[in-house]
């Protein structure tokens, strides 16, 4: 499985010559989910769902189909009648070739007055999660975990602890494009040294092979 990192909390991941892209939001490439033949969305926050973004991969592919929870659907469903499906947690499907489990339920808390929203994660083959904007922890081995690293509802230590909860082999920086290049040693070494499992980034646009 080829791994791409795109801006902020986007994902493609490709095997025999089938793709399927997690959260191509705002701070994404405009094209990060065009080629795609499945899109996943955690989530409605701009950051991990855009519409323009949806449709430019969904127009390119006749055939693309989106994969997401209902406030998603909501929006986009209309407009490609048939090739969008609300999931939850607790469910499974196929998609671009790819097994996928759905865990969680809730976004993490920003702030007690803010009410929380549905939020949803992905675990592709078994293998690969990403838990959108909440730090669930799937019920099974995780051997990749795609890590919120800066997020205006969690802290360093609590990136740390979720690695450690997780367990994975190794754990891949995402939602950090608002994370300045001054402070990524600090957060490199410190999940790096604490949180028991390789820690790896990867600047948009750059792959590697899982």
């Amino acid at each position: 499985m080829k791994l791409t990192k795109k801006t902020h909390a986007c994902v493609r991941l490709e095997r025999d010559g089938r793709s399927l892209v997690i959260d191509p939001g705002t701070f994404s490439e405009e094209d990060a989910a065009v080629g795609a033949e499945a899109i996943l969305v955690t989530h409605e926050h701009i950051d991990h769902f855009n519409e323009d973004r949806l449709r430019a991969g969904m127009e390119a592919n006749p055939a693309a189909e989106i994969w997401t929870l209902r406030s998603v659907a909501e929006k986009i469903s209309a407009a490609f009648p048939g090739r969008v499906h609300v999931v939850g947690h607790g469910d499974t499907f196929s998609a671009a070739g790819f097994d996928v489990q759905v865990h969680g339920e809730l976004h993490a808390v920003i702030h007690p007055d803010i009410p929380r929203i549905t939020n949803v994660g992905y675990l592709v083959d078994g293998s690969v999660f990403h838990p959108g904007d909440a730090l669930t922890v799937p019920e099974q081995p995780v051997d990749t975990l795609m890590l919120p690293v800066m997020a205006p509802w969690n802290k360093i230590s609590e990136v740390i602890e979720y690695v450690r909860e997780v367990k994975p082999l190794r754990a891949y920086d995402i939602h950090d494009a608002l994370l300045t290049d001054l402070a990524r040693p600090i957060y490199d070494s410190q999940i790096g040294a604490l949180g028991g499992a390789e820690h790896l980034r990867l600047t948009p646009g750059e792959s590697a092979d899982l």
